[in-house]
């Protein structure tokens, strides 16, 4: 990504007057392909961390296995089984993809994804009702 400063002595005209940049930053100037936090196959769960905007480190859930699950106002570790729908695509359901707001079977009951496992590494979720 080009780097746009105020006072850069590079973009200074002949005469010394500053020279403004030609286009205003955009959204596609940064970012990139989410990760595709696949359900794991085996218990080995992976993640990957990257860097973001501002020089922070985010980590990213590629493979996940296990959901902290909200049951009662206490917190247990349950193995993911399946994903039955997801609101993003109707397609990440069949290639176990998940994403916030994922309804996963797991083994208490089926449960809503309410973190983001692309942004935060981890899967937090409740049950749902019914």
């Amino acid at each position: 990504m080009v780097q746009y400063h105020k006072h850069s002595r590079t973009k200074a005209s002949g005469s010394g007057g500053l020279k403004r940049r030609n286009r205003d930053k955009t959204l596609a100037n940064y970012g990139g392909f989410f990760s595709r936090s696949h359900l794991s196959q085996n218990e080995k769960e992976e993640r990957k961390g990257f860097k973001i905007i501002g020089g922070g480190r985010k980590v990213a859930a590629v493979k996940l296995a296990y959901a902290n699950l909200v049951v009662d106002g206490k917190t247990k570790k349950t193995r993911i089984k399946n994903v039955l729908e997801n609101p993003a695509n109707r397609h990440y359901a069949r290639e176990n993809i998940i994403t916030k707001g994922a309804i996963v079977e797991t083994e208490a009951g089926k449960a809503r994804i309410t973190s983001r496992p692309g942004q935060d590494g981890i899967a937090n979720a409740v049950l749902v009702k019914g």
